[in-house]
């Protein structure tokens, strides 16, 4: 579970982030996910300078907002962080349902909202690095997640909408569940 006690946003993402506020022209919401959702939502001790995001809403928005925070922009210069947009991500059908909304009332123009923690464990199966499996296991003890959720999530959400390698990603969400919760 998030920490209730959690310190402010941290620097440099705090002066990165209101400064991305500030040059957008209109109100955005941006669903994020991996690290820095990991560390500034569950508080994994998980560095990072990218923020991870799957959906732009409204979707035309996504070009200004590389403009004014993607890897090449001036603000990330600045900043020494940027937003980076994932155009390929493995996600459970209904995870926007399950949405929270990062730092209500922080921003003016700028919405974050984070993955559920069951939600983005399983968006790190297909690639099930060694940074994404530590991630998992960190998930798995300090939120804590369940097993069932995660394998019924898996079986009625993602497991439907995988391309290929279906064997492969059933064995690596049982590697998880019998090595982060048995």
């Amino acid at each position: 579970m998030p920490s209730a006690t959690r310190p402010e946003l941290p620097n440099p993402w705090r002066a990165f982030l209101v400064d991305v506020d500030g040059q957008l022209p209109r109100s955005i919401e941006i669903h994020c996910l991996g690290g820095f959702v990991a560390a500034m939502y569950y508080d994994l001790p998980r560095p990072t300078n990218d923020l991870d995001y799957i959906e732009v809403i409204p979707r035309d928005a996504m070009v200004t907002l590389q403009e004014i925070a993607g890897i090449e922009s001036p603000l990330a210069r600045k900043h020494r962080v940027h937003l980076q947009h994932v155009a390929v991500a493995s996600l459970p059908e209904s995870y926007a349902d399950r949405l929270t909304e990062l730092f209500p009332r922080r921003f003016d123009r700028l919405r974050l909202f984070a993955l559920e923690a069951h939600d983005l464990a399983l968006s790190k199966l297909a690639r099930n690095s060694p940074v994404d499996r530590d991630d998992v296991a960190q998930l798995a003890r300090s939120v804590p997640l369940k097993a069932e959720i995660l394998r019924t999530r898996y079986q009625s959400e993602l497991r439907p909408t995988i391309i290929g390698g279906v064997a492969q990603h059933d064995r690596t969400l049982e590697m998880w569940i019998d090595s982060y919760f048995l």
